[in-house]
């Protein structure tokens, strides 16, 4: 779908809404068209620009790992910068199917054409502790 048609449709939304419904059906069907093209991501194991590798590092996420659910604790916006609070979890492809969970907040930077200009993951556990969650039978890293 391209922009113009994408924002006909989606004007009577905002952004929070429709990162809300992104975030419900993580890592599907995910609204690539609320990003700027040169979209600045980063987070503790990657940093780019653009929303093409944005749209790929997503692909990535959801071919390689089962399970994947994203749970939203919290969503707000103050002016320009749109915070959450999250748990990614999932299932990595090992033969004895642990489950890792991710706990953390993103930031995400809104442009004056409304679209999303920076995406930045802090993770609340290391990722030396997302790593050994692969190994060492664990209840879910709490918040």
């Amino acid at each position: 779908m391209d922009n113009e048609q994408w924002t006909i449709d989606n004007k009577q939304k905002n952004l929070i809404e429709i990162l809300k419904e992104d975030y419900q059906r993580f890592p599907d069907n995910q609204t690539f068209e609320i990003y700027a093209e040169d979209v600045y991501f980063k987070d503790p194991l990657n940093e780019f620009r653009g929303v093409k590798k944005y749209r790929e590092m997503i692909g990535f996420l959801s071919n390689f790992f089962s399970n994947i659910e994203m749970e939203v604790h919290n969503v707000t916006q103050e002016d320009t910068k749109i915070k959450t609070e999250w748990t990614l979890n999932m299932t990595p492809p090992l033969p004895w199917k642990p489950r890792l969970s991710i706990p953390g907040r993103r930031e995400k930077e809104v442009s004056e054409d409304n679209l999303i200009a920076s995406h930045i993951d802090y993770w609340h556990i290391s990722p030396w502790n997302v790593l050994s969650q692969n190994f060492f039978s664990r209840q879910k890293a709490s918040q």
